[in-house]
């Protein structure tokens, strides 16, 4: 069961979408993110981690996209199932 976010989704959208909007406006490199952060009340680095994985779910970054971060564990869990344990090889004559 994944750990409860301490910001809420549409808080993390918002925020992402208001930082895609002031880069269109201001261009990027000019505090965009500290000032979102400060307006929203959220932690800088948690908007810039929110901004970095947008980027790669939209392809503008490389990167893994959340859907196959999603994939990925899924199939690491089945696998904890699927995999049967080996028979401990006795070294001792």
């Amino acid at each position: 069961m994944p750990a409860e976010r301490k910001y809420p989704e549409e808080l993390r959208e918002r925020a992402v979408k208001m930082v895609f909007e002031v880069r269109d406006q201001d261009g990027k490199g000019r505090g965009e993110l500290a000032r979102v952060a400060r307006q929203l009340g959220v932690h800088p680095e948690a908007l810039r981690t929110w901004v970095r994985q947008a980027e790669i779910d939209g392809g503008v970054r490389p990167g893994t996209t959340t859907e196959e971060s999603r994939r990925i564990a899924e199939l690491e869990r089945d696998s904890l199932y699927t995999i049967k344990p080996t028979p401990a090889i006795s070294t001792a004559r």
